[in-house]
């Protein structure tokens, strides 16, 4: 073989070495779901690469052995991860676990909340504006199916709860004035306050993008199901690709007043990919 010749298929191997090498950094990673009721394989998403490495750190470190689907609400959600949960006592509430940090949010439009979704707990907007995550807990969607018309009602519904959501927003602004008026007796101006908040919202609200759904996202609603309004709330990091009749069997179980399983459900995550 002539020294070209020796040349030309050097660089076409490093050519090759390095295109499997890209292909292989940027690969979905897959992780496993064990539980007594079957086993969940779960892709994690590349766009959202702060939950996706921070849920790998956890695997890896072992965290997630053996703790408790703690809340499951049928034609809801199956939700883990809570370190109390670990050993936790009988009819224990749990939910409230953390491990004392948590995730910047990574709401992508591109994904919604069909069923099999995986996706960050987090606690709700008043506490958590920037809809930041739990560094641990998270949930499956089971979410149910709906038929067209339910959609156009949800949808009046969430355009609400959005004018709700700026409007608590505006008022917890000026609630130190508003608690003064109050000490003062001044109930009317109050109510004057507020309905100058209420005109506000009404007009910025007016100006907004209508909500609705993608062809997509109405083919999935109404067929496969999902849970519409959780949508751009909360961070969706991964998709259930294999076991989805799991999430049923464990969505079904009887549960206590705190939606935890009646008998405990244990689950254990490893990465497989």
């Amino acid at each position: 073989m002539n020294k070209l010749s020796i040349i030309f298929v050097l660089t076409a191997l490093s050519v090759n070495m390095s295109c499997g090498l890209a292909e292989n950094k940027n690969a979905e990673k897959i992780v496993q779901i064990e539980t007594e009721y079957g086993t969940l394989k779960v892709k994690l998403y590349n766009e959202t690469p702060l939950h996706r490495d921070n849920f790998i750190k956890l695997i890896n470190d072992g965290f997630y052995s053996d703790l408790l689907f703690h809340r499951v609400i049928q034609n809801f959600m199956i939700q883990g991860g809570d370190p109390d949960s670990k050993n936790a006592e009988p009819g224990q509430m749990l939910g409230r676990g953390d491990l004392g940090y948590t995730i910047p949010a990574e709401i992508n439009p591109k994904f919604f909340h069909r069923r099999g979704v995986l996706a960050a707990a987090r606690q709700g907007d008043q506490a958590n504006p920037e809809k930041r995550s739990s560094a641990s807990q998270f949930y499956i969607l089971q979410g149910k199916v709906f038929r067209p018309g339910e959609l156009d009602t949800l949808k009046t519904k969430m355009e609400e709860s959005r004018k709700t959501a700026m409007m608590q927003k505006k008022v917890k602004a000026i609630e130190p004035e508003l608690n003064k008026l109050s000490t003062e007796g001044k109930q009317d101006e109050i109510m004057t306050r507020i309905n100058a908040i209420r005109d506000t919202v009404n007009a910025e609200a007016a100006k907004l993008p209508p909500i609705g759904f993608s062809v997509e996202q109405i083919k999935a609603y109404t067929t496969v199901g999902g849970y519409p309004s959780l949508d751009n709330n909360y961070t969706i990091f991964g998709e259930i690709i294999e076991g989805l009749d799991i999430i049923d069997k464990i969505a079904q179980q009887p549960t206590d007043q705190y939606d935890r399983p009646k008998t405990d459900i244990k689950f254990s995550i490893k990465l497989i990919k």
